[in-house]
């Protein structure tokens, strides 16, 4: 499969980054604290292990999923089935969860264990063509192993947030300690504080790159499993409107979904400054072609380009033309399964 090396090694260079920054400023912060090196890697492999084991189970009760039973949606199973076993993966369980924001995603330990779970608003916001390109997204997933890579990066960062918030609070509390007249261990903590945040910080970023690219691999083996990259282009619209009329606010396990809510808001909000340019016909509503010349628009602007640097997912529109030319292709007869992530 083309290019499929590129995700691999993408995914390899970032968790060799994350993992050489964070190694190097765990010795930076024992040697701060003087404390023995050793620690702090057996409490960061501690954290990591105990982040891939717990993480299914917080994931379930933070979304309030219920599991399908058996012949309860015939239709999604089949589908989710047949897709599944075209891609060569396992058939994960199927969820949903009772949100009315269309959105989608997938977890688990393993790939045989995983979970695909579907909003409540999905299913009811999206025709079966698109809910069926979002199941072949979501297995994309689960194909190219990104749920767990971003589960056993995650912790890196968030470790390194909880330390900073911790060490900063230690300092402030050491500020007022009678017993602290010199002011070393204080010093010492803020210095701990402020690494830890550009780390965090650091980190971070790494892990969104990647977590941008991952999007636009499922996307394109979605095309692949559907034969329809239209109807993903249509379903990712969808999502993005209705993520950003969403009043909740952004989850920390947004990687995870097909769309990003805060994304999604930053790109409409954006469009809708300058409703009055976009809307040629002077109707007053954005129909979907004003809307997609919008986002075509709006995609090329240098700021949402450098903003898209902090973001989990890539613009849509970006994500819709890689999509569009996948159609090209298809209907130009130069498509096959050797071609499945070559416009990536």
């Amino acid at each position: 499969m083309a290019k499929l090396a590129k995700l691999k090694l993408s995914m390899t260079l970032s968790i060799f980054l994350v993992s050489v920054l964070f190694s190097a400023f765990l010795v930076v912060i024992m040697f701060v604290l003087q404390l023995p090196i050793t620690w702090a890697f057996v409490v960061t492999i501690i954290f990591i292990i105990f982040q891939y084991l717990i993480g299914p189970a917080i994931v379930r009760g933070s979304t309030h999923l219920r599991y399908l039973e058996q012949g309860e949606n015939p239709w999604l199973e089949s589908t989710v089935k047949e897709l599944a076993q075209k891609g060569g993966v396992p058939t994960p369980k199927l969820a949903i969860v009772p949100d009315q924001t269309p959105n989608a995603f997938v977890f688990g330990r393993t790939a045989g264990s995983s979970t695909l779970a579907m909003h409540e608003g999905l299913l009811r916001q999206l025709n079966k063509d698109e809910v069926k390109a979002v199941l072949g997204h979501e297995l994309g997933h689960i194909k190219h192993r990104d749920y767990l890579i971003m589960t056993m990066l995650a912790a890196l960062p968030l470790l390194a947030y909880w330390i900073s918030w911790i060490t900063f609070e230690g300092a402030r509390w050491s500020r007022s300690s009678k017993e602290n007249k010199a002011g070393g261990l204080r010093a010492a903590l803020f210095i701990v504080a402020a690494i830890s945040y550009v780390v965090y910080i650091a980190t971070l970023l790494c892990i969104m790159g990647l977590s941008r690219l991952r999007e636009h691999y499922a996307d394109a083996y979605s095309a692949y499993l559907t034969g329809q990259p239209y109807q993903l282009q249509s379903a990712l619209a969808k999502i993005t409107y209705g993520l950003s009329l969403s009043p909740k606010p952004t989850t920390g396990a947004r990687t995870f979904y097909i769309g990003d809510p805060a994304t999604a808001k930053q790109e409409c909000q954006s469009i809708i400054k300058r409703k009055e340019e976009y809307d040629l016909d002077r109707d007053g509503v954005l129909d979907e072609k004003e809307l997609q010349l919008a986002m075509e628009r709006e995609a090329k602007s240098k700021w949402i380009t450098i903003n898209s640097w902090f973001s989990t997912h890539p613009p849509t529109f970006k994500r819709i033309l890689i999509l569009r030319e996948i159609n090209n292709e298809m209907k130009g007869g130069r498509y096959s399964s050797t071609r499945i992530y070559a416009n990536i």
